[in-house]
């Protein structure tokens, strides 16, 4: 278990600190995370990792720099938010446990922030997406202290809602 020293603000100690304590043993640096730890220090680490893809993303892309970099931007960062949201609202109908947000938020901060640094490469994301998931689930059982059982059914739910949403939305996109 790792003491992970973090105060309410963002700081590129803290983003080291997470980004190689997650590579190491992302259960202890999760277990060792203070209760009262607020999202600042996860969003700052989420928000650096997004605008790093971000800009080695604009590397593959043809399309217009400003507008592809908003798009990739607001995704990598849209898409932990979300995610997050639907995790939350899927550890509360099923667990019935009282749980804080931005723990819970933190939890997929971190892990969006880690794998993001790789997602940007053509095809890794077959490797990134289900390590994300990974790192999530030992971040509930873990830092939330959730049974195994319990953060499985919360990472199903949030990707079968994930992927309900999208296989949505795709027709009313397309038809523009």
């Amino acid at each position: 278990m790792h003491a992970v020293r973090a105060s309410q603000r963002f700081s590129l100690r803290f983003y080291f600190q997470a980004l190689s304590g997650l590579l190491r043993d992302p259960g202890g640096f999760y277990a060792g995370l203070p209760e009262a730890m607020g999202p600042g220090p996860a969003l700052g680490c989420l928000l650096l990792s997004s605008l790093i893809f971000t800009l080695a993303s604009l590397m593959n892309t043809v399309l217009d720099t400003l507008t592809a970099g908003a798009i990739f931007l607001t995704n990598a960062v849209g898409m932990s938010v979300i995610s997050a949201g639907l995790g939350f609202a899927a550890t509360l109908m099923t667990t019935g446990r009282r749980l804080r947000f931005s723990r819970f938020f933190t939890i997929y901060a971190l892990a969006s922030g880690v794998t993001l640094l790789a997602a940007w490469m053509p095809y890794f994301l077959v490797i990134t997406e289900p390590w994300k998931w990974w790192l999530i689930f030992l971040g509930l059982t873990r830092g939330l202290g959730l049974k195994r059982g319990e953060a499985l059914t919360v990472v199903g739910l949030s990707i079968g809602i994930l992927v309900l949403v999208f296989w949505t939305c795709i027709p009313l996109i397309a038809s523009r």
